[in-house]
């Protein structure tokens, strides 16, 4: 019975019940086997064979005797044949089965030999009934376990999604600008950070020149008119990038006396700028990106 409710539980897809454990079927009782009959139920039962085996030779007999002669057609046979097998399958079908003996201990004794068999085939089935059960067992507390971690990860991100939910209703629309704000100014502050260090270095390494250059240029019979209104290669490259930024359709700009060449040719040279490709007189900042 208790098993029979587990294979129902199992087939209506619900759990078993793991605190009241399906108790092991009872054992069957012994049957009792009888090995030997008495004296003279063997000896019926032999005088029962002995004629049953008379009856059987004198049927053989009977059939040798109403054999054919060789000499009939092979094809006639076969239907012979045919038809007496026919013949007596139909009266076996329409028999009754008999029993040989009809002695109570000769029954007895079969009777108890075949449930001895059977017993021992229902003992097999019992023992594999109850592997499968132990292992159908170990299979569930294993589920049931990988279930309740399933379910505590399943909690713990629910958590999180209604606390990142709580937090983010409480960030409003103004202190979202305000960190926009804070962002943009600090990128701010690191450009003119950068800027300022770039005109050091351009004001420090690459100074405009001076009278007491062109007096050594001179000297070196090397002639060169200073102008007063040259820029510095800071504002040159300052322009270069305005002008990139404004109009970056024309980003060329174009050379004057402002401009002293040697700073444009390096700026040339090294791959800063670059010229126009029909007029040698504009250039333009090179294209980093």
């Amino acid at each position: 019975m208790s098993s029979n409710v587990v294979t129902l539980q199992q087939e209506n897809g619900q759990p078993l019940d793991t605190e009241s454990e399906v108790q092991d079927s009872p054992a069957p009782p012994a049957i009792p086997f009888y090995t030997e009959c008495s004296e003279a139920a063997q000896a019926e039962l032999f005088n029962a064979c002995e004629e049953q085996f008379s009856q059987l030779e004198m049927l053989q007999n009977e059939i040798i005797l109403a054999e054919p002669d060789s000499d009939e057609n092979p094809q006639e046979q076969s239907v012979n044949r045919l038809t007496a097998v026919a013949a007596e399958l139909k009266q076996w079908q329409t028999r009754q089965p008999e029993l040989l003996s009809t002695n109570p201990e000769v029954l007895l004794v079969v009777g108890a030999e075949e449930l001895q068999k059977l017993n021992s085939q229902l003992e097999l089935v019992l023992s594999c009934s109850q592997a499968k059960r132990d292992t159908l067992r170990e299979t569930l507390k294993s589920e049931q376990k990988w279930l309740e971690e399933k379910k505590e990860v399943l909690k713990a991100g629910t958590e999180h999604v209604v606390k990142q939910r709580l937090e983010n209703e409480r960030l409003s629309e103004h202190s979202v600008l305000q960190d926009t704000k804070k962002k943009i100014q600090k990128m701010k502050d690191y450009h003119d950070r950068l800027m300022e260090t770039l005109v050091d270095v351009l004001a420090e390494h690459f100074p405009l020149p001076t009278q007491e250059t062109n007096a050594d240029k001179k000297k070196k019979n090397i002639p060169q008119e200073l102008n007063e209104n040259l820029i510095s290669l800071n504002e040159v490259l300052e322009l270069l990038m305005n002008k990139t930024l404004e109009t970056p359709h024309d980003p060329y700009v174009s050379i004057d006396e402002t401009f002293w060449p040697p700073y444009t040719e390096m700026l040339l040279r090294h791959g800063i700028a670059q010229r126009h490709p029909e007029d040698c007189f504009k250039i333009r900042l090179e294209t980093f990106y």
